[in-house]
């Protein structure tokens, strides 16, 4: 029916402008300079058999696309409230913005949260508040073996590769790690001279082992020394998996693996780059504890560790037997949430596989608790956290330390699009394409990544006040309250002695250990 009326219509409009035209005025005949594409689009859609929406509704089915391709924008800008938006809400990106701007991060007329909804998380403050650190507590990683520790903030930047992120945006992250004394995790894409600005650099080894990789693929251990001696390096991770996508491994789409990329990691320009689900290095807990050894040897005994997102938590549990029994351990652990990251990922995998963080975290600390072993090592939380509360969630939990990556993303920046796997991230960051990242400045959004970090730390130090407490080692589960379906309300410590994870593989465990 509509298509007719297209028909019909199109062939009245094309008849009378001829006929005016003709008749009264030849100006007439630029009519088609509007008309004449509208009814070439229509017929296009009448005509092609791809399509059903545009072949039964030429020209006014294309609304129907347009529509869907601006959906994002539309439900963000006009549609969404303050406190919803997923992953991140509109607060919380609202005060990264802030804060990474140094306008103060403050808010009127009191909360917008639900705090009587289920699942609403909350701190104990004391009726004796300690009085507020000027300086931020720093995390010495580095254990028997360590022979170069190195001193840690409490909040880093998670692991975005370059060649994922743009070197405008690496550039920027690690000026900003400079200027608030912290360290930026490279990812596993290897180590390019973008990150070498001055600030601290974990690097990240992956599956696909870039950086230092054989042609094969398989890990070569003079490439290695190359980059991991590198001054600006101060510690290694082995990322066994991520939370974007763990069991999987990681994707470089082809457009973005530019011939500068391709140098970086050891492969092939303009082809897609697989990292394999599985390390070819070694195999099983026995195997990952020598090569944590090897590593830090050959980095000449810089701190070595490994990331996971937690599955099954017997294997990790094996992990922790194998640690035991070489009397050898990693100088701090990575834990992923399956909420996390930045990376690309298949729907099913970044939707369903792992591991929640805080339950991750919570196992591996308690497991480390359990074989005696956590006082060797430091746990980094690696995951949401955006914003003080964040950080002490997570150290109440059983963290040392964190990390993030998409709220530096949007200290620098980030709007939100979620187009990183595009290559056409609109402000620069998550791109390979020379016109969107000029602009992105390194040297101002540097600034905005240290004012982000030093605010947050601020803020999480004035939480830490506010408990009582006069270091974060003093903050435990017993802080952390949670509302229930009833009204009630519970401690995490009450909360996690339910948990059949810990019921099963755990028991009754002993408090954490006070660390350095």
């Amino acid at each position: 029916m509509v298509r007719t009326i297209f028909y019909i219509s199109a062939l009245l409009i094309t008849a009378g402008i001829i006929a005016l035209g003709q008749l009264v005025n030849p100006n007439y005949y630029y009519l088609f300079i509007l008309f004449g594409p509208l009814i070439l689009i229509g017929l296009r859609d009448a005509l092609q058999n791809k399509h059903a929406i545009k072949k039964n509704f030429p020209l006014i089915g294309n609304m129907r696309y347009m529509l869907e391709a601006i959906s994002p924008e539309i439900q963000q800008y006009f549609v969404e409230r303050r406190t919803d938006g997923a992953p991140i809400s509109k607060n919380k990106r609202a005060v990264i913005y802030q804060r990474s701007k140094n306008l103060g991060a403050t808010h009127p007329f009191g909360t917008e949260e639900d705090i009587y909804s289920e699942g609403y998380e909350f701190i104990t403050q004391s009726l004796y508040p300690t009085p507020v650190l000027h300086d931020e507590p720093r995390v010495l990683i580095g254990g028997k073996d360590c022979t170069q520790p190195y001193s840690a903030s409490l909040y880093n930047i998670s692991a975005m590769s370059f060649g994922s992120l743009s070197k405008n945006a690496v550039m920027a992250l690690n000026r900003g790690a400079k200027m608030g004394n912290f360290f930026q995790n490279t990812g596993e894409g290897g180590v390019a001279s973008y990150h070498l600005q001055g600030g601290d650099l974990t690097w990240q080894i992956g599956t696909g082992y870039f950086g230092c990789r054989n042609e094969d693929g398989t890990f070569s251990s003079e490439k290695f020394k190359e980059n991991a001696l590198k001054p600006e390096v101060k510690m290694i991770e082995i990322k066994l998996s991520q939370g974007a996508k763990p069991g999987h491994g990681g994707v470089l789409p082809g457009k973005k693996n530019t011939v500068e990329i391709a140098g970086i990691r050891g492969v092939k320009p303009g082809e897609t780059v697989l990292s394999p689900p599985g390390h070819s290095a070694f195999d099983g807990p026995a195997g990952l504890i020598k090569y944590v050894t090897e590593l830090r040897e050959l980095s000449g005994g810089k701190p070595v560790g490994f990331k996971l997102c937690v599955g099954k938590a017997e294997e990790f549990e094996e992990i922790c037997k194998a640690m035991v029994a070489a009397d050898t351990y990693p100088d701090f652990i990575s834990v992923d949430g399956a909420e996390g990251g930045t990376g690309a990922a298949p729907l099913e995998f970044a939707n369903f596989v792992g591991m929640p963080l805080y339950i991750g975290l919570v196992i591996v600390d308690k497991l480390l608790i359990k074989h005696g072993i956590r006082q060797k090592l430091k746990i980094i939380a690696s995951g949401k956290v955006f914003n003080g509360f964040g950080i002490m969630k997570a150290i109440a939990m059983g963290a040392d330390l964190t990390q993030s990556a998409r709220a530096m993303m949007l200290s620098i920046g980030c709007i939100h699009a979620q187009l990183c796997n595009t290559n056409t991230c609109p402000v620069g960051i998550a791109t390979q394409n020379k016109h969107l990242m000029k602009g992105l400045d390194p040297a101002d959004k540097s600034v905005r990544a240290a004012n982000y970090h030093k605010n947050t730390i601020h803020a999480f130090l004035e939480l830490l006040s506010a408990t009582g407490a006069k270091h974060p080692n003093d903050l435990s589960t017993d802080n952390l309250m949670r509302m229930s379906e009833d009204g009630d309300t519970q401690s995490m410590t009450e909360i996690i002695k339910e948990w059949n994870y810990i019921k099963k593989y755990i028991g009754e465990s002993t408090p954490k250990p006070v660390l350095n």
